[in-house]
């Protein structure tokens, strides 16, 4: 029993850890998921969301230090309740969600593994029967290391953590696992490859056949019956290949001029999603480096989902040089976690990509 405990106690530990680590790379990502999760018609609980981002970094840096803490065998007691009431509570919301469609990706792991809800309710089953096994093993869960070595690597790890955050919130994720990184090519992102798994549908017809109403079920083929049709219901059932990029417009005037943009040799985006929660001050810093790439035969463009008002509003007040084009809000928090951040790109593929505080960084040549 010591060493299965141990092996579970390690592989529970280091799973904490990776998992609390790519959402700690991410705590914006993050916390964009938690207010999905707070919303109403999902927990109802839109009190919450003003603090999403403080929640998701509370959340992540316990994630990591439980990982740890169970891996040094510190204060086993403490960690192994910790555990349990977050597995618990995690498996409540993978459970609800799956159950219920609300969250398709819990976002258990960011954005570097995607998840089925079903997918992470049953990893949240699996680690619960794990924590349970450590928990009602504990006597078993000994220290790795002497008092004082141990909390020396608590401490830093805490320290560590921090720090971390503190950085990529004020730059940007240090690994980026989304498809916009820098190399990425947009265009590209959205092709779907010859082959690739199509959608399933089922169709279910109703008929009132003999004064009698019948359900006929067919993947669809419209069924061969005699009766008066009534209409049918489609359900998707086995979902087809979705490409990495999606739901990526650069609208104006409600025409898409994405695939013209994406041509283009130099092109500089000013991408804010809501102007009403941007850093506006920054714009000020964006029209100085807009017009120096303008000056150098940079098309410059700006991508919100702000109102034409708001949007106009700002390029008056700071007498930007470019106009913006509309785009959906959650392709942009994903395109950049940066409320204003800039992108430069040659022909669709992304040269760079900087947070506001990093501004200064930005190559025009």
């Amino acid at each position: 029993m010591r060493y299965i405990l141990g092996i579970v106690r390690i592989f529970v530990g280091v799973l904490f850890i990776i998992s609390g680590y790519i959402k700690l790379n991410d705590p914006v990502g993050f916390s964009f998921k938690l207010e999905e999760y707070f919303s109403q018609g999902v927990l109802d609980l839109p009190f919450f969301e003003p603090y999403a981002l403080a929640i998701s970094i509370f959340v992540v840096i316990l994630e990591v230090l439980l990982g740890v803490l169970l891996i040094v065998g510190y204060k086993v007691k403490y960690t192994l309740w910790s555990l349990l009431g977050m597995i618990v509570f995690f498996t409540f919301l993978t459970f609800y969600s799956a159950y219920f469609n609300k969250v398709t990706d819990c976002g258990c792991f960011g954005d570097a593994i995607k998840l089925t809800p079903w997918e992470s309710f049953t990893k949240d089953v699996v680690l619960l029967v794990l924590i349970l096994l450590l928990f009602f093993g504990r006597k078993y869960i000994k220290p790795l290391f002497r008092p004082f070595t141990t909390k020396v690597i608590v401490a830093l790890s805490l320290v560590a953590c921090v720090v971390y955050a503190y950085y990529v919130l004020n730059h940007l994720p240090v690994i980026d696992f989304r498809p916009y990184e820098i190399g990425k090519n947009i265009e590209e992102g959205m092709g779907v490859p010859e082959g690739a798994p199509k959608p399933v549908y089922e169709y279910a017809w109703k008929f009132n056949i003999n004064g009698k109403e019948e359900v006929i079920v067919t993947n669809g083929d419209y069924p061969t019956v005699e009766g008066e049709f009534i209409g049918v219901e489609t359900e998707e059932i086995q979902k087809g290949y979705e490409p990495p990029v999606h739901d990526f417009t650069i609208e104006q005037n409600g025409e898409d001029f994405a695939a013209g943009l994406l041509q283009e040799p130099k092109l500089v985006m000013v991408i804010a999603y809501d102007l009403r929660k941007s850093d506006l001050d920054m714009f000020g810093q964006i029209k100085k480096v807009t017009d120096e790439a303008s000056d150098k035969g940079y098309k410059v463009i700006g991508m919100s989902a702000s109102s034409f008002d708001q949007t106009n509003e700002l390029v008056k007040k700071y007498n930007l040089g470019f106009d913006f084009y509309f785009t959906d809000e959650t392709t942009l928090k994903t395109i950049v976690r940066s409320n204003p951040g800039v992108l430069v790109l040659k022909k669709g593929t992304i040269e760079q990509k900087v947070h506001y505080n990093d501004l200064d960084e930005l190559v025009f040549d």
